[in-house]
Order: C-alpha cells, then sequence, then structure tokens
C-alpha cells in the first residue's frame, strides 16, 4: 500500500472502529453489537461515496472532506495533486474570480469551456465570433461564443486572461483544457494522480 493510501485507510477504520469500542465498553449484547457495526458501515460507505462524488453537491461536502481529510486536491510544496475520482476523471476545485467551480481536466479539449451558468456567474463578457465557432465534442457538433477569464485560480496555480469558449450546449459541465495546461511548467499522470507544477506557485492562504 502506498503512502498516500495510509493516513485514508487509517481515518476509515477508525471511524468504524471507535463506535464498535463505545458499545463494547457498554456491555451491549453481541448480536445487537453486529446490527449497530453494520449500520455504522453502511453509513461510512454513503458518506464516503458522497464526498467522492461532491462535485454534485458542492459547496457543502467539499467541507466535510475537508474536515475528514480525504480531499483529492492538494498543493504539495510547488505541485498541486489531484487523484482521480471514482469516474475515471480528474476533477479540480477551481476559483473563477468570486466564483467556485468543480471543473474537469481534459487533455483531450484544446481549449477551456464553461457551461453558460458559470460563464453569467463569473460575470464574464461573452461575445459572438465574426465567423460561426463550431466545435467537436462527444455529442456532435456545437456552436459556442468566445470570453476571457481574468483570473483563474487552481491550487496554487493563477492563470490570467484565459480565453474560453462558452456554450448552453455544454449542460452544467465545465472543462479545462489545453490552453490551460499549456501554460504550466509541467503536468504528468503518476498511477491515478495528476500533477501539475506552475511556473510561479501563488499562495492564496
Amino acid at each position: 500500500m502506498s503512502d498516500s493510501v495510509w493516513p485514508n485507510a487509517l481515518i476509515y477504520a477508525l471511524l468504524l472502529i471507535l463506535p464498535l469500542s463505545a458499545l463494547i465498553a457498554r456491555r451491549v449484547p453481541v448480536l445487537r453489537m453486529l446490527t449497530m457495526a453494520a449500520i455504522w458501515g453502511v453509513l461510512i460507505v454513503l458518506l464516503l461515496f458522497l464526498v467522492g462524488q461532491r462535485g454534485r453537491f458542492d459547496p457543502y461536502l467539499s467541507r466535510i472532506a475537508s474536515v475528514l481529510q480525504i480531499g483529492d486536491q492538494q498543493v504539495v510544496g510547488k505541485e498541486v495533486r489531484i487523484r482521480m475520482s471514482a469516474d475515471g476523471h480528474f476533477w479540480a476545485d477551481v476559483g473563477l474570480g468570486g466564483v467556485k467551480r468543480r471543473m474537469l481536466i481534459d487533455s483531450g479539449a484544446t481549449i477551456t469551456a464553461l457551461s453558460a451558468r458559470t460563464a453569467a456567474a463569473a460575470g464574464l463578457e461573452v461575445e459572438k465570433p465574426v465567423f460561426p465557432l463550431l466545435i467537436q465534442t462527444a455529442n456532435g457538433q456545437i456552436s459556442a461564443e468566445t470570453a476571457s477569464i481574468p483570473e483563474l485560480r487552481l491550487g496554487n496555480v493563477l492563470a490570467r486572461d484565459l480565453p474560453v469558449v462558452v456554450s448552453p450546449a455544454f449542460g452544467e459541465t465545465d472543462v479545462i483544457g489545453m490552453n490551460f495546461l499549456s501554460r504550466l511548467a509541467s503536468w504528468r499522470v503518476e498511477g491515478r494522480t495528476l500533477v501539475l507544477t506552475p511556473h510561479h506557485p501563488q499562495d492564496f492562504t
């Protein structure tokens, strides 16, 4: 087991052991103790699932992940390390001005793409291109408009004046593309972890 897995494994074990030890100390009958242990186990599994899928439930479950120290995005030294989510993708907690979003990092996307809702929330000035802008997606070809993000923050990474495309066809999904990744000093995938290294790490604390 890797070093990064041990802290989380210990947390999960403690979450199960503490209620069990409390029941044993109170001399609860074995059958009742096993029933309570099963209930606790189900609750813990449900909690971990919800935290793992918190992109759909933010901002509340992000706080739970932070408290339990099981968040999948961390700044380690000069690097931002993002663990792969259960769906096999890398999702990042991103700040767009005063707006926070959970964005998919997709190296196959040429440019960063925002939903119309996110662009409006961030107060971006969306413009129609002189010539129709057509983008090929997994769901077919769509038309899009253009905008620029004054500041995008991801961990210790700061990107200014980042060009983006905007379309209602993106639904609720926001995507970080190669035009962001290409601004980094380097990026790589180590096992199930995406590692981003900026040229000039920022301290936003």
